[in-house]
């Protein structure tokens, strides 16, 4: 439910998804999956060959099915209703420092029923720490260094 990034834009080429899911990627690893609606930033050659090659598939939603996507729709409902519609934007600029500001507290300010009444950035925080401890704990259990 952390929103990781948001580019605000008229369009996003490629080469800009490309550069943001780099940093996504050297930042917070790898996924196994991305799951996407089919606009033009995400089913572009370059974007699908580059996530083909860092080993991460993609999986689009079938075209006129939102509902394959409900986190991500429930959220753009979200960011529309609470910041986009609010503001007037001057400028791609402001716009962006709006956006980035909305979704700072989104993400480390407002806690979610659904996490358990955890922000996303917490939520996030403590899954990764069980995951990391798990993680270690198999490492050490295959050196034979650990039994439980």
């Amino acid at each position: 439910r952390e929103c990781l990034a948001i580019r605000v834009a008229p369009s996003i080429p490629a080469s800009a998804v490309v550069r943001v899911l780099e940093w996504l990627f050297l930042t917070r690893g790898v996924p196994k999956h991305i799951r996407s609606d089919n606009g033009p930033e995400f089913v572009a050659r370059a974007v699908c060959q580059w996530l083909e090659e860092s080993g991460c598939q993609t999986l689009f939603i079938n075209p006129g099915s939102p509902w394959e996507n409900g986190y991500i729709e429930s959220f753009i409902d979200k960011l529309r209703d609470e910041c986009l519609n609010r503001e007037i934007f001057r400028n791609g600029r402001e716009a962006q420092v709006i956006v980035e500001n909305w979704r700072q507290e989104y993400n480390n300010y407002r806690p979610h029923s659904s996490l358990d009444y955890l922000t996303p950035s917490e939520f996030a925080r403590r899954y990764y720490e069980r995951t990391r401890v798990t993680e270690v704990k198999q490492q050490a259990e295959k050196a034979g260094s650990l039994s439980l």
